[in-house]
């Protein structure tokens, strides 16, 4: 797995996955709306500074990833993988390998995400990869109040590849 810049051609492929429910609440909008409403990766800048697209040996898009600056000290991760390809054991590696990016490109900073309660296989994943629960919380979501955890790396936790 290789992580190069999302590109915006590879970005309107995000927009074409479809997850079964209940994991459809990270279906993303049409690409046409995401460019129109600048709407994360639809914009940009934003796409250039945060998003970054995740390869395959045969340089095929199977995921993404965010990685958001929350001040000076944490970087938070969004990340996505490619529909088909969940439930197939690529979870923790996926993770990983974009969790030793964020290290690399923030040394020193702790690394974070957030993962709704419900979502037990997502959970189990990022455990895996060396995240524990640090947090629980309601936040404000697009699909109204949600409950998630807060999950921080820990390289002492983490599953030795």
């Amino acid at each position: 797995m290789t992580i190069k810049p999302l590109t915006q051609e590879l970005a309107s492929e995000l927009c074409l996955w479809r997850y079964t429910p209940p994991y459809d609440v990270y279906n993303w909008p049409a690409w046409e709306d995401m460019q129109k409403d600048g709407f994360e990766f639809g914009d940009p800048v934003l796409r250039d500074r945060q998003y970054s697209a995740v390869l395959d040996s045969d340089g095929s898009l199977i995921g993404f990833a965010q990685f958001f600056p929350l001040g000076a000290s944490v970087v938070r991760l969004g990340l996505g993988l490619r529909p088909d390809l969940c439930g197939r054991k690529l979870g923790p590696l996926f993770v990983s390998v974009i969790t030793e990016e964020a290290l690399r490109r923030s040394p020193g900073c702790e690394v974070d995400l957030e993962v709704y309660t419900w979502n037990t296989r997502a959970i189990r994943t990022y455990e895996k990869a060396g995240f524990r629960i640090e947090d629980t919380y309601r936040r404000p979501t697009s699909h109204g109040l949600k409950e998630v955890h807060c999950m921080v790396y820990d390289r002492a936790q983490a599953f030795k590849w």
